[in-house]
């Protein structure tokens, strides 16, 4: 197993949801937080956790495919496309806008989606966490696998599991080969100071549940030697207990 973080920087995000490169911006107000998804590759898959806020750097290409390019790994190589939640800052660099609209950036590449996060997305209109016309483009591509179960596997690699916490249907995978374990908690276990301190987060759809997931998740993850990986941390991308 190798793990590829894809970091596509450190950012500030306002109350609206704006994001903003936080180097130029040290003075703005709001929620600082790193922003990169992370590239599995197995004997079997080239695996996507979530595709990043589809940041673009000064050439105007998606930093995702470039930090991909610079693995020698192209995006028509990705076979699967794991989506935790379907916040702006976690789905919107898996298209690509075209003069004819929007694409599929991984165009090979299955893309899971939780049916019920989805319904809960479009419940939430007027929420600024989400990017309505990136999302309802998303959802009308031809390679969407629609996952309904609490839990269950995609194959003998891929574990998932619907949790909660910052959003009601927010899904956590672990993968494994090898005796290697790759745990994402998402925006359950953004950062490594979530477990340093143990709280409730207002931002969270359900704070205290996800609080209770991370005591869990320490624990397990201290006993089976998980590499918890960490989309939001401003300084680590992999933790190890």
């Amino acid at each position: 197993m190798k793990i590829i973080p894809i970091k596509e920087g450190n950012f500030i995000a306002d109350q609206s949801k704006n994001f903003k490169i936080l180097e130029g911006n040290p003075h703005s107000k709001g929620i600082k937080m790193s922003i990169q998804a992370f590239l599995i590759i197995t004997e079997n898959d080239y695996i996507l956790l979530d595709t990043g806020l589809g940041w673009k750097n000064n050439e105007g290409e998606l930093i995702i495919n470039e930090v991909l390019e610079k693995e020698n790994v192209q995006n028509t190589q990705i076979t699967k496309v794991l989506l935790s939640h379907l916040h702006k800052d976690h789905i919107n660099g898996t298209l690509v806008r075209t003069d004819s609209g929007f694409e599929s950036n991984f165009p090979n590449a299955k893309i899971y989606i939780q049916k019920r996060e989805l319904d809960f997305a479009f419940e939430s209109r007027g929420n600024p966490s989400f990017d309505f016309e990136i999302l309802e483009a998303l959802i009308q591509q031809p390679n969407i696998v629609w996952m309904n179960d609490d839990q269950g596997k995609i194959n003998n690699e891929i574990y998932y599991e619907v949790v909660g916490g910052h959003t009601p249907f927010l899904q956590v995978f672990k993968i494994v080969e090898n005796n290697e374990i790759a745990f994402y908690g998402a925006d359950n276990l953004p950062q490594e100071s979530y477990l340093k301190y143990h709280v409730a987060y207002k931002s969270d759809f359900d704070g205290k549940k996800a609080m209770q997931l991370r005591i869990k998740w320490q624990k397990e993850a201290i006993e089976n030697n998980w590499k918890i990986l960490l989309y939001h941390d401003l300084e680590k991308s992999i933790l190890r207990l």
